[in-house]
Formats: C-alpha cells, sequence, structure tokens
C-alpha cells in the first residue's frame, strides 16, 4: 500500500476514474436529451432514470457479498469492458435510428446493474490502494477529478456532440469505458480480501446477512445511510425531469442544459477540494449536518425562478454540498468499515442511499406531470430541511468521535 504520496496504483486509478467520468458527463447529457427526443411525457423521461436506479434495490446486497469474494481489481476491469459494449450497442442503434425509449431504458437498466459492482468495488479496493491516514485526500482528488470531466468537460461537450449527431457522445463513452478498463487492469498489488477474518464456506446470503447486520447495528452509519437516501430521493425526484425544465420553463436548448449541469459540476469541485477544510473547522458531525441543510434553500430558489442564472447558482450550491457530504463520508466509511465487511457493508449502505433514487425519479414524474415542472423542487427542499433537522441526534461531532474510537 502507497505511504506518504499516493504513489502510482493511485494514479492509475485516478487516471482511469477520470477517463470514464469524461464519458459519463457526455452520457449523463446525451440520455435525457434523447428521452426528449422521443416523448414529452415528464413521467417517461423519469423513467431513464428509474431505470438506471433500479438496479440499486434488487442487485445491491448480492453485489457487495461478491466483491468481497472476488478479486476487485479483475471486477472492475470486466464491469468497464461490458459497459463499453452495451454503451456501443446504443451508439450503433441511434445512428442506424433504431433508438426507442424501451431500447434506452434497457440500456440504462444494464448500466446501473454494472455500477452496483463497480462502485462498490471502486470503494472497497481504495483502502488496498492508499494508506488509510491518506483516504481522505484520495477521496477528494478522485472527486475533483471526476466534477472536472463529467460535469465542466462532459456537459457542454455531450451537448455539442448530441446537437452534431445523436450518437456520437454514446459511442465516445464506450471508448472512455474501453480506456479505463485497460488502467484498472494494470493496477499492481492484491486485490483480493483475505480470509483470515471468516470461513469462505459460508453461503452468498448468510455472508450478505452479516453485512445487514453490522450496519443495521451500527447507528452512525445507518442514520449517514438513511440521510444518503433521501438526498437521493429528491436528487432523482428533480434531475430526472431537469431536462424538460431546462427545456421548457428556462427556454434551453441541448449546450444550454450540459452548461447548467456544469454549474453543478463548480460547486461540486469547490465542494470536493474544500470537504477537508470544514470537516476540520466544523468537526465532522457539524460539517453533514451544514452540507444538508443547505440544499434545502437552494432548492426552493430553483423552484422560485425561471432565471437560468439564478437556476445554475443554486444547482452550484446543491453541487457544492453534495460533494462535501460524498468525500467526508467516503473516507469515514472506509475508516469504519473492517476492510473484510467493506464490499458487503457498503452494498447495504448503497441498497439504502442510493435505491430511493428509483423511487425518487418516479415521484418527481409524477409530480411533474400532475402538479407542474416546479414541483419536485419544492419537495426536495421540504425534504432536505426535515430530514436535516432530523438528523441532529444521530449525527453530530460527538457521535462521529465515539465511532472513530471504537474503530481503532
Amino acid at each position: 500500500m502507497a505511504r506518504g504520496a499516493l504513489g502510482p496504483e493511485y494514479r492509475k486509478l485516478w487516471a482511469a476514474s477520470t477517463i470514464s467520468n469524461l464519458g459519463d458527463g457526455i452520457t449523463l447529457v446525451a440520455g435525457p436529451l434523447l428521452a426528449a427526443t422521443l416523448t414529452r411525457d415528464p413521467v417517461l423521461v423519469a423513467g431513464l432514470l428509474f431505470a438506471q436506479q433500479l438496479p440499486w434495490l434488487l442487485f445491491s446486497l448480492p453485489s457487495g457479498a461478491l466483491v468481497d469474494r472476488l478479486d476487485r481489481r479483475l471486477t472492475m476491469g470486466a464491469v468497464d469492458l461490458f459497459r463499453c459494449v452495451i454503451l456501443g450497442i446504443l451508439g450503433l442503434a441511434v445512428m442506424a435510428d433504431w433508438a426507442t425509449l424501451p431500447l434506452l431504458y434497457a440500456v440504462f437498466f444494464l448500466l446501473g446493474t454494472s455500477e452496483t459492482l463497480f462502485a462498490n468495488a471502486s470503494l472497497a479496493i481504495m483502502p488496498s490502494v492508499v494508506a488509510k491516514d491518506q483516504l481522505e485526500k484520495a477521496n477528494g482528488r478522485l472527486f475533483a477529478a471526476e466534477l472536472v470531466t463529467n460535469q465542466f468537460a462532459g456537459g457542454p461537450i455531450g451537448g455539442a456532440l448530441f446537437a452534431v449527431a445523436a450518437a456520437l457522445p454514446f459511442l465516445l463513452d464506450a471508448g472512455t469505458f474501453a480506456a479505463s478498463a485497460a488502467l484498472v487492469l494494470a493496477l499492481r498489488g492484491r486485490f483480493r480480501v483475505s480470509e483470515d477474518g471468516g470461513a469462505r464456506g459460508t453461503s452468498l446470503w448468510s455472508e450478505i446477512a452479516e453485512g445487514v447486520g453490522w450496519l443495521t447495528r451500527h447507528r452512525l452509519l445507518l442514520a449517514l445511510a438513511l440521510m444518503l437516501g433521501a438526498g437521493n430521493l429528491v436528487f432523482s425526484a428533480t434531475f430526472s425531469v431537469l431536462v424538460l425544465y431546462a427545456q421548457d420553463v428556462l427556454g434551453l436548448g441541448g449546450v444550454g442544459y450540459g452548461l447548467l449541469l456544469t454549474a453543478g459540476g463548480v460547486g461540486g469541485f469547490l465542494g470536493s477540494l474544500l470537504a477537508g477544510r470544514i470537516g476540520a473547522l466544523l468537526g465532522t458531525g457539524r460539517a453533514l449536518f451544514a452540507v444538508m441543510f443547505v440544499q434545502g434553500p437552494a432548492f426552493a430558489g430553483v423552484a422560485l425562478s425561471g432565471n437560468p442564472f439564478v437556476v445554475g447558482a443554486m444547482i452550484a450550491v446543491d453541487g457544492f454540498a453534495a460533494f462535501s457530504w460524498n468525500v467526508l463520508t467516503f473516507a469515514l466509511r472506509q475508516t469504519l468499515i473492517p476492510d473484510r465487511l467493506l464490499g458487503r457493508v457498503t452494498s447495504v449502505y448503497r441498497l439504502i442511499g442510493v435505491g430511493s433514487g428509483a423511487f425518487g425519479a418516479l415521484i418527481g414524474g409524477l409530480l411533474a406531470r400532475s402538479f407542474g415542472l416546479s414541483a419536485p423542487f419544492w419537495f426536495a427542499a421540504g425534504v432536505m430541511l426535515v430530514v436535516s433537522l432530523a438528523s441532529l441526534p444521530f449525527v453530530n461531532n460527538r457521535t462521529v468521535a465515539k465511532a472513530r474510537d471504537a474503530a481503532q
């Protein structure tokens, strides 16, 4: 494991993440734009995000158990190659004018299914690549690079490429996954969990049960999972119809929609870099409350304004808060969860925290269809304010310090 400096293996992992996130950012814009050319029904457009988020409800637990059984490097490489193939198929279908909503749903469902494995493995592999006292720094740099490529560059590029030829964004993303796979597979070291913490003769489901039991007994991490669930619920509710809000309320085209997402990237980039300082200044527990609380007014600001610049600023605030949260909680989880359980416990955490996004997409689509395109943002504002205040007894500097002491 690297000591002091982050080391060459981390740089490979960083480069793989950066390249694939550029492609992800392009598809993040191109997917909804393609859906919006096929239908103007908010529920059907939101169905794209629902298809992508649904696998977290279906496959998160077995994916986490598999990550603790398999070589995490090989798992990530295989998933990247699979995603390269399915995005290549989508790109060719769009080029041939064969794209349909069912095809788009199927591709995004498979991308989401792949992500359940990749995301669990990428979090679990980090303590094998850098020292534990470097985790916050390593995660922060990874998130910063993700934002630069995913939203700074990916958003405008995705919108521009879609305007030139609708197939181009998906074909380019397929290429980024191929490059990412090559870099991940070039990692050197041991990335399979040692079996000295427990017998491997147990069944997959008993290992899943062990991960579920561990998280449900850990009061702090369970509270963080529920808070993350609320955050992803409202993110999906708003993002699932954002392309329609940008076009019909703000009057933006494809490039403008991409730039709107870039505003979130600006905030997120700053949040990922400053998260450590915010945590040091306020304490991790108090910082987590603050960055969640501020998202409520940000969503309300979007709902109140029809001005693209004001909306962009509010999205930037939300991005700052969301990525500050990610950096602080990723390092905390990697510190508190034993390595042999990291994949399984993370999968339970993500089931609660990310699986809610599928419901959020449906809620957003239904609210937008029934009450207008601003309704999901009002819903998001109310949820974030209530959840942040309710979290105070469970997530604070005292409970974080107690959990860290116990993990020692």
